[in-house]
């Protein structure tokens, strides 16, 4: 039992010593809390319940950590809580030392790692977290205990600076920096005898033909299982894996950018895409031809995730692209898409059409597939039969039968619409129009009474209608079955968490919604950047979407000889929102910056 405390052991009401003695100390559980609450962080009836709520094993845990875990509020700011950065940050002030935050992103693992053992990182709980020419930095929890810096100055013969950072990151990356670096370790040693560059491309193919490190060896399955559940924690959407000359780099893209990961030898750069590929179940000997596959996995939390694969020959070996599906973009609704309430009731107008094409637009990475699925997702109810045709099936739905193109046995888009023709379908969601016999067989499934859905490869949604006239489409079929177009972006939304007001430079707006005629709004957001968005200023993605029913006015317009101009004029003149100006009311609304729909829309007049 814990035993209760009474207000006297914080020492209420009476003035306290500095908690902070000249000689060395670990830090002490009672001090700290009478030190925030001395510093208002804490009032005394929080400090006394935090004291009360010690567990059993409260002397192991760092005192920082006792805290937070409580969730106690910040006296200082009404409606938020004193996390643990918030803790830590505080106690770097109290200690004179400078607060740093661990980005895994940012530091170089190999490194840091070879800087100082394991075992004597652990024993003093520090961690290093940067090393440049004559410096390392060193991150610790225990902010007056200092006896090792002496030590690793002598040992390292560079210029040790300590940080304070959060003691729970410090335990954390501890464990797993020094676990990856150590497996790592063991892969080479197993194989010293493998050349450690590549000097030409001949060697490459000589190294790709013979038998490096064992896909199958425990240091690699834990270098890959690794790579994966970091990804899944930091929000990624695709890994690279990516050769070079005598390294192989790792990148993460996260909320549409690019981050550097990691960095390995390209000997467990082979034997890590070898893992990936076995797991994917794609040929590992052929290392000639570019491959496709797919694995089905959970997160640290349980979550199902798919990945897909992709493989491509390079001058230094395979490169490997994983893209992630998370289950969870199936139960987004059309608001956490980013519809605005005129889009969500055309949109719904449409999808509850009876039969007709409905065309969704945008490049590769635009959101496309989210916004099927989730459409589809509200359209397959048991009373309709939902059949898809993918190129590949990148999120298996149990309320659609979905079917998968196989070019190697001549099952192509075109073939499977056939196919889905005579197994009843009510709606068919066809995965990209890339050409004109997929293009006939959505304009036939259409005609006999069905609802498609299907994507294509266009600026914008006017485009559409020109794409499938080249494709080799009459304008009389065009007529008689497009429903609408829907082109779309996605553009990063400014952190909820950092983001300040200010107000808008007006030649940068009127850049934004040129031609048209718009008032400047009285303000917009501006990312700063917090530890919650890596210092980016953004969290997360919107789409911006530009929506054009087909309406007897413009299919007037759809003929042999279309004019996209002329489409766009009139769609417009009946209410779309190009997409620059649907990005516009975005940034008006607080979301998002005109540099990042600036950076991802065309212009207001067309592509």
């Amino acid at each position: 039992m814990n035993t209760p405390v009474t207000t006297a052991e914080l020492g209420a009401g009476k003035t306290e010593p500095e908690t902070r003695p000249r000689g060395e100390h670990k830090l002490e559980l009672k001090a700290l809390l009478r030190k925030l609450i001395a510093d208002g962080l804490l009032t005394q009836k929080d400090g006394n319940e935090i004291l009360a709520a010690r567990p059993r094993n409260w002397q192991s845990v760092h005192p920082l950590t006792l805290i937070s875990n409580c969730n106690p509020p910040d006296a200082r700011a009404p409606g938020k809580t004193l996390t643990p950065d918030v803790l830590s940050e505080w106690l770097a002030d109290a200690a004179k030392l400078p607060y740093f935050h661990i980005d895994p992103l940012k530091i170089d693992v190999a490194r840091v790692c070879s800087v100082v053992s394991h075992a004597y990182a652990t024993r003093f709980h520090i961690l290093p977290v940067a090393v440049t020419g004559d410096e390392v930095v060193v991150a610790t929890a225990e902010p007056f205990m200092r006896e090792w810096v002496e030590v690793l100055q002598q040992a390292t013969r560079l210029r040790v600076t300590p940080v304070v950072a959060n003691p729970g990151d410090i335990l954390r990356y501890l464990a797993e920096f020094y676990s990856l670096a150590r497996s790592v370790r063991q892969a080479l040693d197993q194989h010293k005898a493998l050349p450690n560059g590549i000097t030409n491309f001949e060697q490459l193919v000589q190294l790709g033909n013979s038998t490096s490190l064992d896909a199958n060896d425990q240091a690699i399955i834990h270098i890959v299982d690794w790579l994966l559940q970091y990804a899944f924690e930091q929000r990624a959407s695709d890994i690279h894996i990516e050769p070079r000359r005598e390294l192989c780099m790792v990148r993460f893209r996260i909320d549409g950018v690019m981050q550097m990961v990691y960095q390995t030898p390209i000997q467990v750069m082979t034997a890590m895409t070898s893992r990936i590929k076995i797991l994917a179940r794609m040929d590992v000997v052929e290392k000639r031809r570019p491959q496709d596959g797919r694995i089905k996995t959970k997160t640290p939390k349980g979550e199902e995730i798919e990945l897909r694969l992709s493989s491509m020959p390079t001058a230094f070996g395979e490169k490997l692209v994983l893209r992630i599906f998370n289950p969870d973009v199936l139960l987004k609704n059309y608001v956490e898409l980013g519809f605005s309430e005129e889009e969500q009731r055309r949109w719904q107008h449409l999808i509850h059409q009876p039969n007709g094409i409905i065309l969704v637009t945008g490049p590769t990475g635009s959101g496309k597939t989210t916004t099927l699925y989730s459409t589809l997702r509200e359209l397959a109810t048991p009373e309709v039969n939902v059949c898809t045709v993918e190129d590949p099936i990148e999120m298996v739905y149990p309320n659609l039968n979905q079917m998968q193109v196989q070019h190697n046995i001549n099952l192509d888009f075109a073939t499977g619409v056939r196919t889905l023709m005579r197994q009843d379908p009510d709606i068919i969601m066809i995965g990209e129009i890339r050409d004109l016999e997929t293009a006939q067989m959505a304009v036939q499934a259409a005609l006999t009474g069905h609802l498609v859905l299907t994507t294509l490869h266009t600026n914008d949604a006017p485009s559409a209608i020109a794409r499938l006239l080249d494709l080799g489409v009459p304008a009389y079929l065009i007529r008689a079955t497009v429903l609408g177009v829907l082109a779309q972006r996605l553009a990063r939304t400014v952190c909820p968490h950092c983001r300040t007001l200010v107000e808008p430079e007006e030649q940068v707006w009127q850049t934004l919604v040129k031609p048209w005629k718009s008032a400047l709004p009285a303000q917009v957001a501006r990312p700063t950047g917090c530890l919650e968005c890596r210092m980016t200023g953004y969290q997360g993605r919107t789409g911006i979407y530009e929506m054009m029913p087909i309406t007897p006015s413009l299919r007037k317009l759809i003929v042999d000889t279309v004019d996209p101009a002329a489409l766009r004029a009139q769609a417009c003149r009946e209410g779309m929102r190009p997409l620059r100006i649907a990005g516009a009311l975005k940034v008006a609304a607080g979301l998002t910056t005109a540099e990042e729909v600036l950076l991802n829309t065309p212009t207001a007049e067309g592509s």
